[in-house]
């Protein structure tokens, strides 16, 4: 089968996802065919999994502006810019609607097992640029069927491919054995069989970031019900407790994100929490009564877990892009151009300069990792940065080089003066303005209940 003129194609968008669906809502506002392919059942099927978590950024800064345009002709009413939405409401009151609004662009139950250029594996030179892009789709009735792009935008996020408890990056021994006491998500304690399962019992809570966080927060609400007494968590650390430990607090711009790091310090302060710093996971055993014993590499056994919450991030999944030429960074496995920009070593969420489709570009002309899936293992992402990333592709795409290369964003500070990794040695202090060069976060001002929780930034 012959493949038709590049022209003629429609951009392959792979997840219909926050960052997916704004790419599908530009590239339309430019007058480019998209398809959207969404490996759910539905749009947003990643964010309706943590549906429970609110997020810590506003309404204001998670609305697109090209989709909201593509949704002004429609009923979708525009919810209070300066509210909070949880995941659920993210999905029901934008992501829904605006995947309605691309009606038929959007496919869901249709994964992507394969993306290559047309007659082109990675290693053939010849004509490579003038090939259209292949894109293998596998469909939830078993169906497969072989799509053709002018270029592909690969939103596909990382929340499938968590990364795991073991501190070398990965699984610790044990680790896959004990799957039915180990969760990678923040478990949503409203669901009565879930509340259930961690209610009164001992809980390891394994990652120092904003799902910890909320993880650490929840859990001191139950231990505080009626219901959940003699609910303890245990926070393991793989630094220690520094100044920058529990985020920028008060000096943080999103203040929903400073409160959600004074929340958890005040699980630990309460005594709801307790801190174990400097352990990296190495082995997950089992004690005759059937609970998790954690061992770590320095020869420490914790006392046994009734539960473990591993929130130790994500990593992208790149095994269906094997056949395109890509440069990513060897550490980070981000675009080699954007990795210096986002290194967690020195970089938090706030500090992040503007990039757009030139750090996003590969020798592989015509392919883009945009959203989550860009940062590679980089955390604490934000979705006004997905949401600036298509803007400048969808131009690029369009052959608008001036608008794509005017790349503008500013990014609310976290207060928090380097990324996590430069904290992250075993010794690092134990609190103190020694610590780290923002001090210690002042104190919490509000309940741990309030609503300040985040899927990520």
């Amino acid at each position: 089968m012959n493949a038709p003129a590049t022209t003629e194609l429609p951009v392959v968008v792979i997840g219909a996802g926050p960052a997916g669906l704004a790419a599908a809502a530009h590239l339309v506002d430019r007058g480019i065919e998209p398809l959207v392919l969404e490996a759910g059942p539905t749009a947003g099927a990643a964010v309706r999994e943590w549906s429970h978590v609110r997020l810590f950024s506003t309404w204001a800064e998670v609305v697109d502006p090209a989709a909201e345009k593509l949704l002004a002709p429609t009923s979708w009413t525009r919810p209070d810019p300066a509210t909070y939405p949880s995941g659920g409401d993210w999905t029901e009151q934008y992501l829904q609607p605006l995947a309605d609004a691309l009606d038929d662009r959007v496919r869901t139950g249709a994964r992507v097992t394969g993306v290559s250029r047309a007659g082109r594996d990675r290693i053939l030179d010849a004509d490579r640029d003038t090939q259209p892009f292949v894109v293998h789709v596998a469909h939830t009735d078993s169906r497969e069927e072989r799509v053709f792009a002018r270029a592909v935008i690969d939103a596909s996020g990382t929340w499938t491919t968590p990364s795991p408890a073991g501190g070398s990056g990965l699984p610790a021994l044990g680790e896959k054995a004990a799957a039915d006491r180990i969760t990678y998500r923040v478990p949503d304690l409203k669901d009565p069989a879930v509340r259930a399962r961690y209610a009164g019992r001992r809980t390891a809570v394994i990652g120092s970031g904003a799902s910890a966080f909320t993880a650490l927060a929840h859990l001191a609400d139950l231990a505080k019900s009626d219901d959940g007494k003699g609910t303890k968590a245990v926070w393991i650390l793989r630094r220690g407790i520094s100044g920058s430990t529990f985020g920028g607090g008060e000096a943080d711009q999103l203040p929903a994100r400073g409160a959600l790091g004074l929340a958890a310090k005040a699980a630990v302060d309460e005594g709801h929490a307790e801190a174990v710093t400097g352990f990296r996971t190495e082995a997950v055993e089992r004690d005759g009564d059937g609970r998790l014993v954690l061992a770590g590499g320095d020869g420490r056994r914790l006392e046994p877990m009734d539960e473990v919450i591993v929130l130790t991030g994500y990593r992208p999944d790149l095994s269906f892009l094997s056949e395109i030429r890509l440069n990513l960074d060897e550490r980070l496995q981000a675009p080699v151009e954007l990795a210096p920009l986002i290194d967690p070593n020195q970089h938090s969420c706030g500090t992040v300069h503007p990039h757009g489709h030139r750090e996003l570009s590969h020798p592989e002309q015509g392919v883009y990792l945009v959203g989550m899936k860009s940062y590679g293992r980089a955390p604490t992402f934000l979705a006004m940065t997905g949401y600036e990333q298509v803007r400048s592709v969808a131009a690029a795409i369009a052959g608008d080089l001036d608008t794509a290369d005017r790349v503008e964003l500013t990014l609310p500070e976290t207060g928090v003066c380097g990324g996590a990794g430069l904290f992250d040695a075993p010794d690092a202090a134990q609190g103190g303005e020694d610590g780290g060069c923002c001090g210690a976060p002042a104190t919490l001002q509000i309940g741990i209940g309030a609503p300040a929780a985040s899927g990520g930034c």
